[in-house]
């Protein structure tokens, strides 16, 4: 996705909000993860969002979202933000930020299972890797709450 930062965007500080961001990376996200369900998908929980440096009004934001492992209803997705210097064509990261999505029948509206991800690159592997851990830990977590 490509966003422009628009006055209605921003903080009084002339920086986008950080809600705005969020707001975009969710719809990009969801993107991700409805393409490789080929279902509708909700969001189900956010793991992190980190923001690295703030984008003044004017700014053009280059979003980018991959979904990095499935599990058998569920997917986590990585999402990258760079700012686009317009006169360069420089870009710099902006935000990072991991999701995790649920597909849904269509019909039903109950999870659904979901396609395999099959890392092709070094850095799907690791990627995918990454992903299954973090994926341990967002488990063992919610088991501890329960608790």
């Amino acid at each position: 996705m490509t966003e422009i930062v628009f006055p209605n965007d921003a903080n009084p500080l002339g920086n986008i909000m950080g809600g705005r961001v969020m707001h975009w990376i969710d719809i990009c996200a969801a993107i991700a993860a409805g393409r490789h369900a080929q279902t509708p998908v909700v969001t189900a929980s956010v793991d992190s969002v980190d923001f690295h440096r703030p984008v003044r009004v004017g700014g053009v934001l280059s979003i980018k979202a991959s979904v990095n492992y499935a599990h058998r209803t569920s997917m986590e997705v990585g999402v990258k933000m760079w700012s686009e210097h317009r006169a360069s064509g420089q870009r710099s990261h902006v935000v990072s930020a991991y999701l995790t999505f649920v597909s849904l029948d269509p019909d039903t509206g109950t999870p659904r299972p979901v396609p395999a991800v099959v890392p092709e690159t070094v850095e799907e592997e690791r990627r995918f890797a990454e992903a299954k851990e973090r994926r341990e830990r967002r488990v063992a977590r919610r088991k501890a709450r329960q608790s």
